[in-house]
């Protein structure tokens, strides 16, 4: 595994029923048209699988079988490992659970207080001398934790979210002895202490409530945060704003009893703090029963077998071989991956499709690439659709992609967004960097998210290193609280990454056909640090008319490695040398 050039660089400076109107598994068994004959009927429900690890108080040996699965995810930035470590409510004393790749640790309670831990669930960067730039692909939810010391170390990257969460105490988002950190990401968490990011460049946080904030290096976004700082960008570096427009939770697993359960939050407008805390929190749930419980090695027949009966998808944590789309067909299916299940399309295929209905929850699982490219890896809502689901919109949360790294993968388009309303809350779209089956050509990948719909809205978005356009925004009244990216590093020289005669393909560009789109903390960084003499125009493109709005963006030029002309369309002055200091807009236009 090589180590990341830009990433070593870096310095600090309510109820609990049955959706109403859900079909219930049919009893009745599909046919193949193929052959007429009657498929068997895939049961609801069942067992979690071999790398679903339930712990109870009373569990024997914790503190050694979270070390043991630490041990062996710890480096394992490209194994097959997949593990969710799900804990049942109660109080644990006397834990540190150190998280390494594809790890997710969860509790089992209605609310995050229902389970707490007196102890850590830690993120350090041991494993890469003290860099925390690559610890990415973890994440810790409904808990409440009471930190040893008082402060809790989560020193994460990307694909790295932080949910519905208690922290009594405070939450330190560096690695010890404060290296390199990139960037992450909390929603609906109540830290009461101080958030402390030191080294982090950029951070989100999204409808939470904290004690306080200590310091921004470069772009630190909050929505709906109690206790957030002011505004002030670009000093201090804090883009602030009071609500956020629309959000709807996760859908998260739960015991009510013995029982499984999935919950499902409703949505809300113009939110600002958590959604539990103050009895049962608003949503309705589904039984396990109601859930087509997959594991590894199941056809993708199999699995658009159980959508079509009725069924949900849990995705258990593992690598899932694809040879054709899962189709989602059905309003308000919910498809949850536990422990980074991961989708690889094997033929060019894409991963997953959606139909044109409301209401659909994509969450928690990665795509992986294959070797046969593929035109697309996620599409949600056909081309074209102008259907209005803004009173039940689908939702994609923690759904990350991978193009290489763990092998040679390519893909034209990571991410194609055609129905209207869709809410992408936390992604990660990456054309790996370092790794195996990487190159300019090796792992092509042009595009990472497209936005074809109308009324979109992106809360937490990380995009980085596509061939061209790393956002291309082409929908009306589009709009973006935070975004993360990085030119590709390897662009072999200026015509490589030419765009007619504009220098390079901004990161993030919306259509000149738009006439309305806004976002508020937009950041892009360049380090062509195999052709460092390249010339990017621009990080952001518009059109420039009043009704295509940005606030607080900027432009890094990592190390002097390539520079930026200006920061969206002609405006914002230029970076230069090598002082990796931002060129920041204020507002646009």
């Amino acid at each position: 595994m090589s180590s990341v050039p830009r990433r070593t660089v870096l310095g600090a400076a309510a109820a609990v029923t049955a959706l109403a109107g859900l079909p219930t598994p049919a009893s009745a068994a599909p046919t193949t048209p193929a052959a007429n004959k009657p498929l068997a009927a895939l049961p609801g429900g069942g067992d979690l699988g071999p790398n679903v690890i339930v712990f109870d108080p009373s569990t024997a040996g914790i503190q050694a079988r979270l070390d043991q699965i630490f041990a062996q995810q710890e480096t394992a930035q490209f194994g097959t490992g997949r593990y969710q470590l799900l804990f049942k409510p109660g109080t644990y004393s006397g834990l540190n659970a150190q998280l390494g790749f594809y790890t997710s640790i969860s509790g089992l309670g209605l609310s995050p207080d229902d389970t707490t831990i007196n102890g850590d669930i830690t993120v350090d960067a041991g494993w890469f001398n003290g860099n925390a730039t690559q610890n990415f692909w973890r994440s810790a939810e409904n808990l409440a934790l009471v930190p040893v010391s008082g402060t809790n170390r989560w020193a994460v990257a990307q694909a790295a979210p932080f949910r519905r969460m208690h922290v009594r105490g405070s939450l330190n988002l560096s690695p010890n002895g404060y290296g390199w950190a990139s960037g992450g990401y909390i929603a609906d968490s109540r830290i009461d202490g101080q958030v402390q990011p030191y080294s982090q460049q950029q951070w989100y946080t999204r409808d939470s409530a904290i004690g306080s904030w200590l310091n921004g290096v470069w772009n630190m976004v909050f929505s709906g945060v109690q206790g957030a700082p002011a505004q002030g960008f670009p000093n201090p570096v804090y883009t602030t704003l009071a609500t956020t427009p629309v959000s709807r939770e996760k859908p998260f697993l739960y015991l009510n009893g013995t029982e499984y359960r999935v919950f499902l939050p409703e949505k809300r407008t113009n939110a600002s703090g958590v959604t539990w805390g103050n009895g049962t929190p608003r949503g309705t749930s589904l039984s396990l029963s109601q859930f087509y419980v997959a594991k590894p090695g199941v056809t993708a027949a199999t699995l658009n077998q159980a959508l079509t009966q009725g069924l949900h998808l849990l995705l258990t944590p593992g690598i899932y071989h694809l040879d054709q789309p899962i189709q989602v067909n059905r309003a308000n299916t919910v498809v949850l991956g536990l422990g980074y299940a991961t989708l690889v399309p094997d033929n060019g295929v894409t991963a997953l499709k959606t139909a044109d209905v409301d209401g659909v929850r994509l969450a928690g699982f990665l795509i992986d690439a294959g070797t046969v490219n593929s035109n697309t890896l996620l599409e949600v809502g056909p081309s074209g659709t102008t259907t209005d689901h803004s009173a039940n919109p689908t939702t994609v949360q923690d759904v990350f992609v991978r193009i290489g790294g763990a092998g040679a993968g390519k893909a034209t388009t990571s991410m194609v967004i055609n129905n209207r309303h869709t809410i992408v809350d936390h992604t990660w779209l990456w054309r790996a960097d370092h790794g195996t089956g990487i190159g300019w050509d090796t792992n092509r990948a042009d595009y990472g998210l497209v936005v074809n719909g109308a009324d979109v809205l992106a809360t937490g978005l990380f995009v980085e290193h596509f061939n061209k356009y790393d956002v291309q925004w082409n929908g009306e009244r589009g709009r973006t609280i935070f975004f993360q990216n990085e030119k590709a590093y390897d662009a072999p020289n200026q015509a490589a990454i030419q765009n007619g005669s504009i220098k390079g393909y901004a990161a993030y560009k919306v259509a000149d056909s738009v006439t309305v789109h806004e976002g508020w903390g937009l950041g892009s960084y360049c380090y062509y640090n195999v052709a460092p003499t390249i010339v990017q125009h621009n990080g952001f493109a518009a059109p420039n008319r009043s009704g295509v709005k940005f606030h607080d963006l900027l432009v890094v030029s990592l190390g002097g490695q390539g520079q930026y002309e200006h920061v969206i369309n002609e405006t914002g002055a230029a970076t230069s040398g090598t002082s990796t200091i931002p060129s920041t807009v204020v507002s646009y236009p």
